[in-house]
């Protein structure tokens, strides 16, 4: 009999590890959840992985000896992990301690690949994150039954231009634009929050509104050099409700580079509320 493959899951929060839990079970693994207290959804407790193991955000030597006592050679990383919990009060074990000491920046890529080499030289792969996922990928061209107007198409020229300088730094990979005007850049708040921000200044604008559209544009883009192993953009139902709250009217994405948790009902979604998506 040929032995169950084994894969390793590090849940974040959010629907991704859910997505990617099903879909390795559908490949055959025999899936091993390291679940993180301070941001996985409980639930997933019962969407049937072979063991859960429940562990704090500054354990690292706990999730490695939990891999290497399961027999995990290979795992994924699915779901965020809110930037700001970093600087929170968890208490980093030594062996996360001695690696935030040597790092120069904190930023997520210099985290997280830090924790990925860490993981590889315990002989855990990291693999990519969309591998059990491609078809959730964004397909080039628009999504909607909108097409984006004139001026949507120039915030979006616009705001990828600003987008993909801010990425390089690791700051955020979303910017929200109105008229050509950069009205709100993601920081450690995460996607949603900034685009609510960037609804709240434009309802503070009052008179101002009749030289800058109230319309704002949403522009979500990876990385230059995005790593598909960690931090992949994403977008769901819920960064549509988002939008529809804040007043934004059209979505840009990255294509082949951004995932659509929720497929093709975000698209009905947006349809339903008179909103673009458009991937590049």
């Amino acid at each position: 009999m040929t032995p169950q493959k084994k894969l390793g899951l590090i849940a974040g929060n959010g629907k991704f590890p859910f997505l990617v839990l099903n879909a390795a079970k559908a490949s055959g693994y025999d899936v091993v959840l390291a679940a993180i207290k301070e941001e996985t959804f409980p639930e997933i407790e019962r969407h049937g992985a072979a063991a859960v193991h429940w562990m704090s955000l500054g354990e690292l030597s706990k999730l490695i000896e939990t891999f290497h006592r399961e027999g995990v050679t290979r795992a994924v990383m699915a779901g965020q992990v809110k930037h700001k919990q970093i600087f929170s009060n968890i208490k980093p074990d030594w062996k996360l301690a001695k690696l935030l000491m040597s790092l120069a920046t904190r930023n997520t890529d210099s985290l997280i690949g830090a924790v990925a080499k860490v993981l590889e030289e315990e002989g855990i792969h990291l693999m990519s994150s969309t591998e059990l996922l491609e078809p959730l990928l964004a397909k080039r061209g628009v999504l909607t039954k909108r097409v984006p107007t004139d001026k949507e198409q120039t915030n979006i020229t616009y705001g990828r231009a600003v987008a993909h300088h801010v990425a390089r730094f690791d700051i955020g990979q979303t910017v929200v634009i109105a008229e050509a005007a950069c009205v709100a850049i993601e920081g450690m708040e995460g996607t949603d929050q900034a685009i609510l921000r960037a609804g709240e200044i434009m309802k503070s604008l009052h008179g101002e509104a009749s030289l800058l559209s109230r319309a704002l544009t949403v522009v979500k883009v990876a990385k230059p050099n995005q790593d598909m192993r960690f931090d992949v953009p994403v977008v769901g139902v819920h960064t549509i409700e988002t939008m529809r709250t804040a007043g934004a009217s059209c979505l840009a994405l990255d294509a082949g580079r951004c995932l659509v948790l929720d497929g093709d009902v975000v698209y009905r979604m947006a349809d339903d509320s008179g909103i673009a998506i458009v991937a590049e």
